[in-house]
């Protein structure tokens, strides 16, 4: 899943020849999905689908949550990687449009540590920037899924930090792993990677359903530990193999996953056990 901070924007490169891709949205053949292609964003490879049960076990709305997804969704669209306004052209003038666009908002590591105060705001604007339908879509499933839950055990105010300090660190721990990189890096799946691990060590018995591809993808319920484990590992093969060529930013995934982890198990003598979110832990329901 992911420019500069949102007043001042990094300088524009001539895009790289063969830049990271995750797919991009229907459109202008070729052209269209190189411009979309120059950012690199966070894609999920397990699907979760048993977002009613988690919020049925929140006691309070997680209101951190929905406002994350509120503003992801409202920047996507608004934004040319959407194609829904007008104002971004069609054809080559929107090709443009997103090129210019994503390297605007986006995260480029060479830059970020070259230290410039644009560049170490650019990974908090990167956070809710996506490249297309299905990664914003992706996304924010994960996050309604695992966020309310998670929300409401650490409180409004912390999760909020704590879901902005993950994105940001995933974002840079990527970067210094690919310094001399000028891909472009845009989406929030760092930050909610961290949401992921720290909902692992705070419910690792709670049950979610997952579709699996088994044949076809059959909607199988198991606990949280199971379905984060074998996600884990799929990011982790994946960035194995990844590199810093064009696909995916795995390792930001990585990073995100066991900076949120870590900070779960660090506070979690000092967190009080309270409401539906203390019996899902006890009974293994989300």
């Amino acid at each position: 899943m992911p420019r500069s901070g949102p007043d001042t924007p990094a300088t524009l490169r001539p895009p790289p020849s063969r830049p990271r891709t995750a797919g991009g949205p229907a459109g202008d053949g070729r052209a269209r999905r190189g411009a979309l292609s120059r950012s690199l964003p966070v894609r999920h490879d397990l699907f979760v689908i048993d977002w009613c049960g988690a919020l049925r076990r929140a006691a309070t709305g997680p209101w951190v949550t929905y406002g994350v997804i509120g503003v992801c969704a409202l920047v996507f669209v608004l934004g040319p990687a959407s194609g829904l306004t007008a104002p971004h052209g069609t054809g080559d003038a929107l090709v443009a449009a997103q090129s210019a666009y994503f390297r605007r908002w986006g995260v480029i590591p060479a830059d970020l540590l070259s230290g410039s105060p644009a560049a170490l705001l650019s990974p908090l604007s990167a956070l809710f920037v996506h490249g297309n339908w299905l990664h914003l879509l992706g996304n924010m499933l994960f996050l309604f899924v695992f966020g309310a839950m998670a929300e409401e055990r650490m409180g409004h105010l912390r999760f909020g930090v704590f879901y902005v300090v993950c994105g940001y660190l995933a974002l840079a721990g990527y970067a210094m792993a690919h310094a001399d990189s000028e891909q472009t890096l845009v989406g929030a799946s760092g930050a909610i990677s961290g949401v992921l691990g720290a909902f692992l060590y705070l419910f690792p018995r709670a049950r979610v359903t997952s579709l699996f591809p088994f044949l076809f993808f059959l909607p199988l319920r198991f606990p949280a530990w199971i379905v984060l484990a074998f996600w884990f590992a799929l990011q982790w093969l994946a960035a194995r193999g990844a590199g810093s060529g064009p696909g995916v930013a795995y390792l930001a995934h990585l990073v995100g996953f066991a900076l949120g982890f870590l900070h779960a198990w660090a506070c979690r003598r000092g967190t009080r056990v309270r409401g539906p979110a203390a019996a899902a832990e006890g009974e293994g329901q989300p």
